[in-house]
């Protein structure tokens, strides 16, 4: 099912909605991901749509009105793919391509093809594969153009439904046949996991495009593949890494998201095992990111969902070199000062002072105050260490600096 191309930018609008849950600045906070996730799978977006709205409407997901202005849009740009910020149901996929023309994509759709374009190992690609037959098996039903001629057919409706129960059939068996043997590979990679001794496990988390991958290049002086898109690393890595004489093992594990398709939770079980069975995490926050604590409330609901939100956890603050705020001048009495407005320093002040010693302030890129960060992940790796093998532990004394 997957296939490697070289892709041309597509022209892509994208379509959001605001409603109580997500008011109007959220909505524009989820398209700007919604693009660069665009960007990523190789689309351009010439424009965005959105609409308030409470309910979705069951059958076209926005209004006609808006619809209408879209496929207008559509037309006189020669758009080729409309992206929704929110998932659609077969039937609302169905309804809106039959009247924009164009091919119909959503968040989760997205999210899947630029995942099959990053696979590259074969057991990334068996994850990605059957994430993708698993959100494909519902709307098979709107893939079969040859099916048109059910239309006014009396007599015509049999074979068509046979044709769709078997894909159906062949498509469940994939998935129970790719279930299987990712079941069969994660035996193998627990095993591998067992055999890699008592060595104290870290692991680098963290929303996408963080700055992981190269932390991990900078800590373990491995070569991860890094790239400013999202999802740049789908397989899980993982390095033998010494800091001063103290050796542990360093994993670097898949970005999370926003909305992230609950098939590919399902799908990255073994690289979210990574998580379970690291002794101490290490959370990389893009501090220069407007929203980051919205990112780190979605990476927390994730480990609380795979029961990790209690582990020993350092807040990696990335990109200090990146942050940037706005000014109010001191005469300006009609500005509201917010977080937007927030030094770094006066961060530190906030609910990050409350975490006390457990957060750093870090470039990974331009390796900034990475000896404050050595020490800080000496001390807590060496902390867990002396607990294992505590008839050796002086044979790892206290940090010093140049260790």
């Amino acid at each position: 099912m997957l296939e490697k191309k070289t892709l041309d930018f597509e022209k892509a609008v994208l379509i959001g909605i605001i409603n109580q849950e997500q008011d109007e600045e959220k909505s524009k906070e989820y398209l700007d991901e919604l693009e660069f996730l665009a960007y990523t799978a190789g689309g351009e977006v010439k424009a965005r749509f959105t609409q308030k709205i409470d309910t979705p409407n069951p059958k076209t997901f926005i209004g006609s009105g808006k619809m209408e202005e879209i496929r207008e849009f559509v037309n006189e740009n020669d758009i080729g793919t409309v992206i929704f910020d929110d998932e659609l149901t077969p039937a609302q996929q169905k309804n809106i391509e039959k009247l924009l023309k164009a091919k119909i994509l959503d968040r989760t759709s997205l999210i899947l093809d630029i995942f099959a374009q990053r696979a590259q190992t074969s057991y990334a690609r068996t994850q990605v594969e059957l994430a993708q037959y698993q959100y494909l098996l519902p709307r098979l039903a709107g893939l079969w153009t040859h099916l048109e001629r059910q239309r006014g057919g009396i007599g015509m409706r049999g074979p068509g439904e046979t044709e769709i129960e078997t894909d159906r059939r062949i498509v469940r068996d994939r998935i129970s046949l790719l279930k299987k043997k990712l079941e069969k590979i994660d035996k193998q990679m627990e095993t591998q996991r067992g055999n890699r001794g008592a060595l104290v496990r870290v692991a680098l988390i963290g929303y996408t495009n963080v700055g992981k991958s190269t932390l991990m290049n900078v800590i373990s002086k491995s070569d991860v593949f890094a790239e400013n898109k999202l999802f740049a690393t789908l397989d899980t890595t993982v390095r033998k890494v010494v800091i001063g004489n103290l050796p542990f093992l360093l994993s670097d594990t898949v970005g999370f998201i926003r909305k992230l398709p609950t098939q590919l939770v399902e799908s990255f079980k073994s690289t979210l095992d990574e998580v379970r069975e690291a002794d101490l995490l290490l959370h990389v926050v893009d501090i220069s990111h407007p929203n980051f604590e919205e990112h780190i409330a979605s990476v927390n609901q994730i480990l609380e969902d795979i029961k990790s939100l209690e582990k020993p956890t350092i807040m990696v603050f990335n990109k200090i070199d990146n942050y940037e705020h706005e000014t109010i001048d001191e005469d300006d009495l009609v500005t509201e000062k917010t977080t937007k407005h927030f030094t770094l320093e006066e961060w530190k002040q906030t609910w990050m002072n409350r975490a006390g010693e457990d957060v750093l302030f870090i470039s990974a890129l331009n390796k900034e105050n990475l000896d404050e960060f050595r020490k800080k992940v000496y001390e807590e790796v060496r902390k867990i260490h002396i607990t294992r093998f505590p008839y050796n532990n002086f044979l790892y004394p206290e940090y010093e600096e140049g260790l």
